[in-house]
């Protein structure tokens, strides 16, 4: 039932295990079996994970024919304030701002409340995943056209600056944005479809929503803590990040490129170029190097969450197994396994809307960062995970018991 995983404190202790690590590393490494690894005269993993860095922020694979040529959002966003911005979960790298520039924010000599601002930002590459045309039009900065990239998000900032405003935490899913309201802001679309968009709130999209027409937006996740963990998507659609990257890069930024799933019926092709394919490797080497966050200092009780380990190994541990902590590599589950099942408010089953019909065990690596939990968000804290698993799956944990549970969860 459970498998064998060395930690690191053994690898250490043990010089013929760690000798012998090595070697199988090199090996792979050479024969070009290590995901992200270099072989030949081709990039080092390094540069490789460099160039991932500048496609998640800065790349938006072709897509502002979508944003810009079909929804002419171009045209909204130039009416946009900052302050308007941020109210929707927009963020801004202050360590993109010149120092004249956050001086005079701070002096206030320097407008939130000027959609010439926004565009000033925007010039900037400021908004994180937002990319920008700017042009000079009658002697004025003018937006003329705009696309995203996966910083949009798979980013947040540090409120370091101020609320919205720091620096850049890649990989944290930014559970303020509410890109369904944002979307709704484009002259293209129709009442009803506008209507649905308005639905999703902050933090939540529906990616198969524009393929299917059903609506049930799913939490955003993070895109941190996935080396090792196979099985990235909620559903295990595919086996390594860069299969979800290209759904997403071609079938909802609208990049230029094709995504075909035999599973689920679905074949997009956008424009007659590929802008996607060539970018995967790099992208995927990238977000693997994201390490999730370790929890802040005194954010749980140290002494509750080595009880609560205690609690976990005996309840949780079978599936969210090994230093990873689950068994995604392994096996799938049925929709009876989820927690999040049934979907709230009647929303059609997202594991029927999916290649796999099934889900995988969440890694829990930086659980602290990220509610509300489960794939549909309907857990809004760890206290609500634990108490829902103690009812549904009869573990009479007491209270105490439950407490000690969250601290540990806390801890990871």
């Amino acid at each position: 039932m459970f498998r064998r995983h060395f930690t690191r404190s053994e690898e250490r202790s043990d010089p013929h295990l760690a000798l012998g690590l090595a070697l199988l590393l090199g090996l792979l490494g050479s024969w070009g079996l290590l995901g992200c690894g270099s072989s030949g005269n081709g990039p080092s993993n390094a540069e490789l994970v460099a160039q991932g860095k500048q496609t998640f922020r800065f790349d938006t694979f072709g897509d502002e024919t979508k944003w810009t040529d079909t929804l002419h959002l171009d045209q909204v966003i130039s009416t946009v304030d900052p302050t308007t911005a941020l109210t929707v979960g927009l963020k801004v790298d202050s360590e993109a701002l010149p120092a004249a520039v956050v001086t005079a924010i701070q002096n206030g000599s320097i407008s939130l409340t000027d959609p010439a601002t926004t565009i000033a930002l925007l010039k900037l590459d400021a908004v994180l995943g937002v990319k920008a045309t700017v042009s000079t039009v009658n002697g004025k900065d003018t937006l003329t056209r705009v696309g995203i990239t996966c910083a949009l998000c798979h980013s947040t900032v540090d409120d370091s600056f101020a609320p919205g405003i720091g620096k850049r935490l890649d990989g944290w899913p930014n559970r303020d944005l509410d890109v369904g309201a944002i979307v709704a802001l484009s002259p293209a679309l129709d009442a009803p479809t506008k209507a649905i968009f308005n639905s999703w709130g902050r933090g939540r999209y529906d990616p198969r929503f524009n393929l299917d027409g059903k609506n049930g937006p799913q939490v955003i996740p993070p895109a941190y803590g996935l080396q090792d963990v196979n099985s990235i998507t909620a559903t295990g659609d595919g086996t390594e990040i860069a299969y979800w990257n290209r759904y997403v890069a071609v079938t909802q930024m609208g990049g230029h490129g094709s995504f075909s799933e035999a599973r689920t019926g679905v074949s997009v092709t956008n424009g007659t170029d590929d802008l996607v394919t060539s970018k995967l490797p790099a992208l995927q080497a990238y977000q693997l190097s994201i390490p999730a966050p370790a929890p802040p200092t005194g954010s749980f009780d140290s002494a509750a969450a080595t009880r609560g380990k205690v609690v976990f190994d005996g309840t949780c541990a079978t599936c969210h197994s090994g230093p990873e902590f689950t068994d995604a590599n392994t096996r799938l589950h049925p929709v009876s396994d989820s927690m999040g099942e049934p979907e709230p408010s009647g929303v059609p089953s997202y594991a029927s809307r999916s290649a796999t019909r099934m889900y995988r065990t969440a890694p829990l690596k930086g659980v602290w960062q990220h509610p509300p939990y489960f794939h549909n968000g309907s857990a809004s804290a760890l206290e609500d995970v634990v108490d829902i698993y103690n009812q549904r799956r009869s573990l009479g944990l007491t209270p105490a018991q439950m407490g000690d549970l969250v601290q540990y969860l806390k801890s990871l």
